[in-house]
C-alpha cells in the first residue's frame, strides 16, 4: 500500500471547487450534411481506421476560470507532458485495422492502466469513403514525487522519502529511489521499469535494495499476452533477497528468522486469438524457488522454517471470457473504473525433481477462478477462488484454498453499501507461510498480525458516500462508516492463543486523487476494536494510501 505523499502539487494548490473534466470537442465529420454512423453501421460498412489524433490535455484546463489560476499554470509548466508516441505504444489498433468498437475499448482499459494519464476516451470524429478518422483524447496527471511519506496502520508507523517519477521525459518510464523505515526494517532503493521498451510490447524492470538486515534485487523482462486477441507471450524473471523476517504474536515481534531467497522463471506462451468472445492460453516455463533459513540476532521461540528447493517445468492453461463494463464510484472516486465479468480460469501444473536441482520432488499445481455477476437493482458481485498445493510422498504440503465475494449495491447516487467476505484455509503450510490477522490484513481496530494460525476469515461491511467536495481540484472527497469481522484459528508455531471472534467499528474519510499518479485513494480512519486483550489500544488511528475505497 502507498503512503499518503505530499507532492509539489499538493503544497502549491490553494483552490477549492467542484470537479470539472474537460468536456469532449463536437462531433465533425467531412461532410456536415452526413451525420456520423454508429459503432454497429461503422463495423457493418467493414469501415477502416485512417487518421489517429492524440489529444492530451495538460493536468489543469487554463481555459476553466476555476484553473485559470498562477500556481496551477505554473504546475502544467512545470510538469512534463506524455508524448504523443508514448500513447500511441498502448494503442490495439493502428490506421488501416478493421474498425472495431470491442478493440477500442480495449485500449482505453490499457490506457487507464499506465498511471500517467486519466480518463482517456477513443471516439470517431469523421467518416468518408469507408475511412473512420479517430480521437485519442486523454487528461495527463502529475507524476513527480519529491516528498516524504507517512502511513499509520495496525499501532504502527512507517516513514519514508521518495525521489519518484512515473512518466520520466514524458516517455512513461518509471524512475524511483527512496527512503523507507517502518516495523520491520529501514531501507534505501532503487527501482525502473519501463511499459514499452523502445515503443514495442516488451515491458521491462530492475530494483535494488539494501536494508539494515539484508539486501535484494530483481530483474524481468516480458511481452505479455498484452490485449485479448495476443498470439504469443514471453518472458523471464529474477530475484533474488536477504532479510529478517520476524514472526509475531498478539501484534508483539517474538522472533524471527534470516531468509535467503531466490526465484527464476522463465516462460513462454501461445494462443489463438479471442474466438466467439472467449480467449484460451497455453504457457510453457521453467521455474525455481529456493530459501534458506537460518537465525537472526535473536533466540528463536519457535521452530525454523526447512530449507526448501523448487525446480520444475511447468504447464499453464488460461481461459478468459471477453465481458468488461465501465463504473464510477465504486472502488475508486471520480475515476472511470473497469469492471471484468466474465469468467476467468486458470490451472498450472509442475514437476519439482532433484534431476533439476530440487531438494524433493513434488508434483506443484495450482487453481484460479474468477468471475462478476450483474444483479438487479443496481448491484454487482464479484467471486474468486484459488488453491495451490505441492504433492510430496502421497501427502499434499503447503496447501492454501482461497476464497472471497465482494458485493456492491448502488443504493443512490451517491451512496454505495458494500460487504466483502475472504476466507483462507491452509494446510501442513511451509512455516514461512503462516496465516495472520490484523490491522495490516483488513481487520482496522488491531494491531497489525495480531492473531495467527493456518486459517482466517475476514468479513467487511462498508457504507461509502460520495461527496461533491473537490478541495484544491485535486481529490474528489468520500466518506466511510464501517464494521470489520475477523477470526484466525488453527494451530500456529508459537501456540498463540486463539480469541475468537473480533469485531471493529469505524469511520473514515477518503480521498481519490485525480491529479496525481502517486496513489489511488487515501485513508484517514479511526477503528474502536470490540474485543481483544486488554493490552490493545481502545481506539486505533490508520493513515494509508489504497488502490480502492
Amino acid at each position: 500500500m502507498r503512503a499518503i505523499r505530499p507532492t509539489l502539487a499538493l503544497l502549491m494548490l490553494p483552490c477549492i471547487g467542484p470537479m470539472a473534466f474537460a468536456d469532449s470537442a463536437a462531433t465533425v465529420v467531412h461532410d456536415p450534411g452526413q451525420a456520423l454512423p454508429t459503432d454497429a453501421e461503422l463495423e457493418r460498412a467493414g469501415a477502416r481506421i485512417g487518421r489517429i489524433s492524440i489529444e492530451n490535455d495538460a493536468i489543469f484546463d487554463e481555459n476553466d476560470p476555476r484553473e485559470d489560476a498562477v500556481l496551477y499554470r505554473a504546475v502544467n509548466r512545470l510538469h512534463v507532458t506524455t508524448r504523443e508516441s508514448t500513447i500511441r505504444a498502448q494503442l490495439l489498433f493502428a490506421s488501416g485495422d478493421r474498425y472495431s468498437r470491442r478493440v477500442l475499448d480495449e485500449s482505453e482499459r490499457a490506457l487507464r492502466s499506465q498511471r500517467y494519464l486519466r480518463e482517456p476516451a477513443i471516439q470517431p470524429v469523421a467518416w468518408h469513403d469507408g475511412v473512420v478518422d479517430l480521437r485519442v483524447r486523454s487528461e495527463d496527471v502529475w507524476t513527480t514525487n519529491p516528498g516524504l511519506s507517512l502511513s499509520r496502520t495496525g499501532g504502527t508507523n512507517t516513514l519514508g522519502f521518495e525521489l519518484e517519477e512515473l512518466n520520466l521525459f514524458g516517455r512513461g518510464k518509471q524512475l524511483s529511489a527512496g527512503y523507507s523505515n517502518n516495523v520491520d526494517r529501514t531501507s534505501i532503493g532503487l527501482s525502473w521499469r519501463d511499459p514499452a521498451v523502445w515503443g514495442s510490447r516488451w515491458t521491462s524492470g530492475a530494483s535494488f535494495t539494501d536494508s539494515d538486515d539484508g539486501s535484494g534485487w530483481s530483474l524481468a523482462a516480458e511481452r505479455p499476452f498484452y490485449e485479448l486477441d495476443a498470439r504469443w507471450s514471453a518472458g523471464f524473471a529474477a530475484q533474488s533477497l536477504t532479510q529478517v523476517e520476524n514472526r509475531y504474536a498478539l501484534g508483539q515481534r517474538v522472533d524471527g528468522w534470516r531468509a535467503d531467497r531466490q526465484a527464476f522463471d522463465i516462460h513462454r506462451g501461445w494462443s489463438s486469438g479471442l474466438r466467439d468472445d472467449w480467449v484460451r492460453r497455453w504457457t510453457a516455463g521453467f521455474r525455481r524457488d529456493r530459501a534458506r533459513f537460518g537465525p537472526a540476532d535473536t533466540a528463536l521461540v519457535g521452530p525454523l522454517p526447512a530449507d526448501r528447493t523448487l525446480a520444475y517445468p511447468y504447464a499453464r492453461l488460461e481461459l478468459l471470457q471477453d465481458d468488461y463494463s465501465t463504473a464510477h464510484n465504486l472502488d475508486q472516486i471520480g475515476r472511470t473504473e473497469d469492471l471484468s465479468f466474465g469468467t476467468q480460469l486458470a490451472a498450472e501444473i509442475g514437476w519439482s525433481q532433484s534431476a533439476f536441482g530440487a531438494s524433493r520432488d513434488a508434483l506443484v499445481a495450482s487453481l484460479d477462478a474468477r468471475r462478476g455477476y450483474r444483479l438487479p437493482a443496481d448491484q454487482t458481485l464479484f467471486a474468486a477462488a484459488s488453491w495451490a498445493s505441492r504433492l510430496e510422498s502421497g501427502r499434499l504440503r503447503d496447501s492454501l484454498l482461497s476464497a472471497s465475494v465482494r458485493y456492491f449495491w448502488r443504493v443512490n447516487e451517491r451512496t454505495v453499501f458494500y460487504a466483502g467476505l475472504a476466507a483462507d484455509s491452509g494446510s501442513a503450510l511451509d512455516l514461512d507461510h503462516e496465516l495472520t490477522l490484523g490491522g495490516d490484513t483488513g481487520l482496522r481496530g488491531y494491531p497489525l498480525r495480531y492473531q495467527t494460525g493456518t486459517a482466517r476469515a475476514l468479513l467487511t461491511l462498508e457504507g461509502r458516500y460520495f461527496t461533491d467536495w473537490y478541495p484544491f481540484r485535486l481529490a474528489r472527497v468520500g466518506a466511510a462508516i464501517f464494521a470489520d469481522v475477523g477470526r484466525s484459528w488453527g494451530a500456529s508455531a508459537l501456540d498463540v492463543p486463539e480469541l475468537g471472534t473480533l469485531r471493529d467499528v469505524g469511520i473514515g474519510l477518503r480521498f481519490g486523487n485525480t491529479r496525481s499518479a502517486l496513489g489511488n485513494v487515501r485513508h484517514v480512519d479511526l477503528a474502536f476494536p470490540l474485543d481483544g486483550d486488554p493490552s490493545i489500544k481502545s481506539v486505533q488511528f490508520l493513515l494509508k494510501t489504497h488502490k480502492s475505497f
